[in-house]
């Protein structure tokens, strides 16, 4: 009867990856007792010959408000994520070092954690779950389970013992084996509570220089230049203290050309996809030649690999890198490979762009604000890039080809995305084919 009620449920959870397709069977492999009113199970789901696993917290004798939806499940039964009389046990357990079965809950070593906070589930999440307890922690549930050790708790339980200024604090994680690889299944750090989002602090600057009269960027009273530059900064410090705290490589210039080859392939995707790119591509395919033209070796480091203006946060002292996690959806271990840290530096230039270009999707002025917009984002992009060299990055002038190719093999994949997504979004990963930076 529970594999019946969880069939049901699951395809209406927005973590849930397999919409839209039947499911041909759901089994629970594991099922493990954390308290008297409380399970975690481990689900596999059966859909065109594939398997996906995911994690529940499943909770019994529903109080009278798990009768609504999301938590809801029927049989008396509840995804106890949503109760936090049933949620201390995972800050217990993390606390206690305690196994359970299949389930092993660590702390990092020298830390305290305060069993005594009450959860609340954070909304708006799309793939995991996200717990805060009080002002102090934030539980992350990977609710799609994929073998393996989570990149982010490697890097910022790595970075921590390095004493890292830059990462929201680790506390503790819960772990199992599956497939014989001891994989990640939750995550606590540090909860941010007075900090602000850098991707609302950027709209929010965006916004000032639109309904300013100043003429310039840099003269609007939202002026956003020197927190760019502060970002370049603590983005060329998480660099060089990941290429401190984990294995670095070179790769040969043969090696760099495949990387071109690649880029050129998902452009060729992307315009089969979506036509219009067609006609644009041309600044792409010259980008890319130069990098095959100048190839040489290229040094490779872990990177954050998902760096945008949404991952990181400025507290009152500076700024927070978080969700190491790298692109969503792709194999651990493409997450975890050597990359250029350039990667990242790319993937911030074309959040600048985003923040810039966002708001005029539906704004009435757009054609008038539009020369704004790119000196805006032009602004904040040259002093991300002066911080970043400040702060002990790499930039040679060489090295300015590699980025402009690895900003249009992004732009490439936002194009495919919004066009599937968020087509009034489209311009704006368009507009990096058609001017130049």
């Amino acid at each position: 009867m529970l594999t019946e009620l969880l069939t049901g449920w699951i395809t209406h959870q927005r973590w849930f990856a397999g919409k839209g397709r039947p499911i041909d069977d759901l089994t629970v492999d594991s099922d493990v007792e954390l308290s008297p009113r409380l399970r975690h199970l481990i689900i596999s789901v059966h859909q065109s010959g594939a398997r996906d696993r995911y994690q529940l917290l499943l909770g019994s004798e529903a109080p009278e408000w798990a009768r609504f939806k999301p938590a809801h499940i029927g049989g008396g039964y509840y995804d106890a994520a949503y109760d936090a009389d049933l949620t201390a046990a995972l800050l217990e357990g993390m606390a206690a070092d305690r196994d359970l079965g299949a389930l092993r809950f660590r702390h990092l070593d020298g830390v305290e954690i305060d069993t005594s906070k009450r959860s609340l589930v954070l909304g708006a999440e799309q793939s995991n779950t996200s717990l805060v307890y009080g002002d102090t922690y934030i539980c992350k549930l990977f609710r799609r389970l994929t073998a393996g050790v989570n990149p982010e708790l490697e890097i910022v339980t790595a970075l921590a013992r390095r004493d890292g200024t830059h990462i929201a604090q680790p506390y503790g994680w819960i772990e199992t084996d599956l497939d014989g690889e001891t994989t990640t299944l939750a995550m606590t750090q540090q909860f941010l509570s007075n900090a602000n989002d850098g991707w609302a602090l950027a709209l929010a600057s965006v916004r000032d220089l639109y309904g300013s009269l100043e003429p310039s960027a840099s003269d609007a009273g939202g002026d956003f230049s020197s927190e760019a530059y502060r970002l370049g900064v603590t983005t060329a410090t998480v660099h060089q203290e990941m290429a401190a705290a984990f294995p670095t490589d070179v790769i040969e210039s043969q090696e760099v050309k495949r990387m071109v080859e690649e880029f050129r392939r998902r452009l060729t995707v992307a315009v089969a996809e979506v036509p219009a790119l067609g006609e644009h591509a041309h600044a792409a395919e010259e980008a890319y030649q130069r990098v095959s033209d100048v190839a040489g070796e290229m040094p490779v480091q872990r990177v954050h690999g998902d760096y945008h203006l949404g991952q990181v946060m400025r507290t009152t002292n500076d700024w927070i890198i978080l969700d190491f996690e790298g692109e969503p959806g792709q194999p651990i271990a493409e997450r975890r490979a050597l990359s250029s840290p350039l990667r990242d530096v790319a993937g911030m230039l074309r959040s600048f762009d985003y923040a810039a270009r966002h708001l005029l999707a539906d704004h009435s002025n757009a054609d008038e604000l539009r020369p704004r917009a790119v000196e805006w984002a032009e602004l904040n992009r040259s002093s991300f890039l002066a911080g970043y060299s400040a702060g002990g990055g790499h930039l040679r002038a060489e090295d300015a080809v590699l980025l402009r190719a690895l900003e249009l093999d992004k732009a490439a994949y936002e194009v495919v995305y919004e066009s599937r997504n968020r087509p009034t979004w489209l311009h704006i990963p368009m507009a990096a084919f058609k001017i130049g930076h």
